[in-house]
């Protein structure tokens, strides 16, 4: 039944827009300026109007490093751009830093349930994210995680869409690997993207990319 939990490549919000997502933010695609700022009205300028956009900054992987204890993140109410550049103030000065929640938190209480139902695991599961899918909920991490790897480390597709329950629902992934700036969003499905969050989530080092392409953008939508 877990083995549900998440798809990837499936079709989501842009696929109601754009013929094709997947070419739509392609370097060489005509229109391409345009469809990135659609993307941002959809997923940014709406949802920050309603304050229901959070920022999710993880942090803890450098160097090369994947293991999944030291992947960690922050988190931000963003309802204007002001705020937005609030919180890249407060991540990037270390005496103001606000408390980081780690990603391995979830992990642990989905494995401690697993083990309440009588699975038996091996004590290095937590370093093995490919075994997750084998526990109720452990699908869902290993999407996010397989996520979270390619924002720090890079991708090929210019865009990547996905969906997968969450603990506050049904989420769709909609995932950017652009000229300017490697970010994702989890976005509530249907008419519930009105009404409940959505999380945009970069890596520590794309919060000032992120930062210049909303100046650039976000301005254009005020009279919208």
């Amino acid at each position: 039944m877990h083995y549900t939990e998440a798809r990837e490549h499936t079709h989501g919000r842009l696929h109601e827009l754009f013929s094709d997502p997947y070419e739509a933010f392609d370097n060489d695609t005509q229109e391409r300026l345009l469809h990135l700022r659609i993307m941002l009205y959809m997923f940014v300028a709406r949802p920050m109007e309603r304050e229901l956009l959070t920022l999710r900054v993880i942090h803890g992987w450098e160097n090369g490093g994947c293991e999944p204890a030291d992947l960690a993140c922050t988190e931000y109410p963003v309802g204007n751009l002001e705020a937005f550049d609030h919180a890249v103030t407060d991540f990037t000065d270390a005496h103001r830093a606000p408390a980081r929640r780690p990603f391995p938190q979830a992990l642990e209480s989905a494995l401690a349930a697993a083990r309440a139902r009588g699975q038996a695991f091996d004590e290095d599961i937590e370093q093995h994210p490919v075994r997750w899918p084998a526990f109720e909920g452990g699908l869902t991490l290993y999407t996010l995680f397989k996520m979270y790897h390619r924002l720090v480390y890079g991708e090929d597709d210019f865009y990547r869409s996905s969906q997968c329950h969450t603990a506050e629902g049904l989420r769709e992934i909609h995932e950017f690997h652009l000229e300017e700036g490697e970010f994702a969003f989890l976005i509530p499905r249907g008419k519930t993207f009105i009404q409940e969050e959505s999380v945009l989530i970069l890596h520590q080092s794309q919060l000032e990319p992120m930062r210049q392409l909303l100046k650039d953008n976000l301005p254009l939508f005020r009279h919208i």
